[in-house]
């Protein structure tokens, strides 16, 4: 049985309607001072590498210095208007009946994803999905550039071995990162990628969405076999 879930944010639990790309092109251009004219790939990169791409393709060139001022400046603008994130974004169905099924079994459950910490818990707190989250033990952008270290980083923190973690996230990113460290995933195709390229990168177990919580809390606790 699986003790711990890591849970990705964006497209998994959540969908930010847009306003997340408006709310990095706002960060972007304070602390560049240029507008943000295009953005790198983003699903499944985490947010250093996101920022260093993107201006990149402004023709800058950046250090850690320039990251931690945007990512300041990302959660002053996710504070700023986390109105219109409740607003236009939205919990993703099946999102809250899941985590509080998986809370109620005594699943632990923390946040592994590309988002700095700060607007991880800025985007679950707007949708109500932070109750059971076990932050400290999560990972974050700002404490890897890879996946996969974000992955080693929580499975440390937590004090909590492979065989005992189950990742859910939507992209080819989290089941690579997660495989990278011997964790099982419950890929979920409410992104970007659909399920059939989420089988393909290997994942244990590939879900349409988050709806049939039973089914999920079956597969987190019965285990899922590679």
């Amino acid at each position: 049985m699986a003790r711990l879930v890591l849970w990705d944010i964006d497209h998994t639990l959540i969908d930010t309607g847009g306003v997340g790309r408006e709310l990095s092109a706002a960060a972007f251009q304070k602390t560049t001072g240029q507008p943000m004219r295009e953005q790198s790939r983003i699903d499944g990169i985490t947010e250093p590498v996101i920022f260093r791409e993107t201006a990149k393709l402004h023709g800058l060139t950046t250090d850690r210095a320039d990251f931690e001022r945007f990512a300041q400046a990302l959660t002053e603008e996710h504070l700023r208007r986390a109105t219109d994130l409740r607003e236009r974004g939205h919990a993703l169905p099946g999102a809250a009946a899941a985590l509080d099924a998986l809370n109620s079994v005594g699943v632990r459950q923390t946040v592994v994803s590309g988002n700095i910490r700060p607007v991880a818990e800025i985007k679950l707190r707007v949708f109500g999905l932070d109750w059971h989250v076990l932050w400290d033990v999560g990972a974050y952008g700002e404490d890897d550039d890879t996946r996969s270290d974000l992955v080693r980083l929580s499975l440390q923190r937590a004090d909590t071995s492979p065989s005992e973690v189950v990742l859910i996230g939507d992209t080819p990113a989290d089941v690579e990162g997660a495989h990278a460290n011997d964790a099982r995933v419950i890929a979920v195709a409410s992104g970007r990628s659909d399920e059939a390229a989420l089988r393909d990168t290997g994942a244990e177990a590939v879900l349409a969405d988050l709806r049939d919580t039973e089914l999920l809390v079956r597969l987190v606790r019965g285990g899922i076999e590679r």
